[in-house]
């Protein structure tokens, strides 16, 4: 049983990494004070299934982590 959320929480390290690399680094200071370019906050398309699939992984990785501490 251990050896399956074992495996389960290398392939979502993996997997969480491998997202985190691959979602474009923006530069937060890039919007001057005083300008209406809000559009730059708003995650669309790609961008966002991205974001979405490494807030999912990340939860997963936590739950994994947390039932394979307390069955171990």
């Amino acid at each position: 049983m251990l050896k399956i959320f074992f495996i389960i929480q290398i392939v979502v390290s993996i997997l969480l990494i491998l997202l985190i690399l691959v979602q474009a680094k923006g530069n937060g200071l890039s919007i001057a004070p005083g300008s209406n370019d809000f559009g730059k906050f708003e995650k669309r398309g790609a961008e966002k299934t991205l974001h979405i699939a490494t807030i999912v992984l990340g939860a997963i990785f936590v739950v994994n982590a947390t039932i394979y501490f307390f069955l171990s």
